[in-house]
């Protein structure tokens, strides 16, 4: 099954909701990063939350997640759009921890509690629009269901989990995010809650291979839900060689020149992706000329 979101309407557009499976996309940020299974859990967890905001967004909007806790992961920092496209990594890929007392990964210990968690959208304003707001729990799905609430004003609920196999690989990973719409009826605010506090983990959902639409059907109840449309999701960076090209031959003239004499070559490596872009000294002296 490849990775997609589905956005979706509830109790008769009261509620808004999104789902999403992002296995094969956190499973290319690990195959990248080579990340351990908890700091796998907090990027994967990450990502699957900003294919979500990126789902709220429009045409060429994007948006950049910063989130550093104070934790041994360092920091996590994850692109996403409105196309399905998002792009990750983590300061400190090769963080692991013993499982907690709940027996899942420790991605509080990894991530940390003093810090803040900041979303930056690039709306095609002149300046980004920025919300901040401070880590309440580590774990993920609770800092990102804050900031919505606070930054957005509308009131949500967040569920992310990742499931990663003994070889490092995931197994499965996906989200939802549920948010009410304004004049919400108290009676459906009260079968949500009572839903959302008996509904099975959303890692136990993932793991036992339920859909984007399924996960919805077991939040919100199958007779509420109103599936809008569907949208594929993918691992996607925006470095190429072009683009490093263009940003060596900024460097101006005596910086390339210096490169040539004390490096012989060039070498770049983008964060993002791990891809690693070598120019020869031959292509250096035809940047010069």
């Amino acid at each position: 099954m490849n990775d997609y979101l589905v956005r979706a309407l509830a109790y008769d557009g009261q509620i808004r909701a999104f789902a999403t499976r992002t296995t094969e996309t956190v499973n290319e940020a690990q195959r990248r990063h080579y990340t351990w299974p908890t700091a796998s859990a907090a990027l994967g967890r990450s990502m699957t939350a900003s294919v979500m905001l990126g789902a709220m967004l429009k045409g060429e909007e994007k948006l950049t997640i910063k989130i550093n806790g104070g934790g041994p992961l360092g920091t996590i920092l994850v692109d996403a759009n409105a196309k399905g496209e998002v792009r990750g990594y983590v300061s400190n890929p090769q963080t692991h921890f013993d499982l907690n007392e709940q027996g899942k990964l420790d991605v509080r210990r990894a991530v940390g509690t003093e810090g803040t968690l900041t979303v930056s959208k690039d709306i095609g304003l002149q300046h980004p629009y920025v919300g901040q707001v401070p880590i309440i729990s580590g774990e993920l799905g609770d800092d990102f269901t804050h900031y919505i609430v606070t930054s957005e004003q509308t009131p949500s609920s967040v569920g992310v989990g990742v499931i990663v196999n003994p070889d490092n690989t995931i197994l499965a990973s996906g989200g939802f995010i549920i948010q009410l719409m304004p004049g919400t009826d108290e009676k459906v605010i009260s079968q949500l809650e009572q839903r959302l506090a008996e509904i099975p983990t959303i890692s136990n959902m993932v793991r036992a291979g339920l859909t984007p639409e399924d996960i919805l059907d077991e939040v919100l109840g199958k007779e509420n839900v109103k599936a809008l449309d569907t949208m594929p999701v993918n691992f996607q960076c925006q470095c190429s060689r072009e683009r490093i090209h263009n940003a060596i031959q900024g460097l101006g003239s005596a910086e390339i020149e210096d490169i040539i004499v004390t490096e012989g070559k060039a070498e770049a490596q983008c964060h993002f992706c791990n891809e690693t872009y070598v120019f020869t000294k031959d292509e250096l002296q035809d940047m010069l000329s």
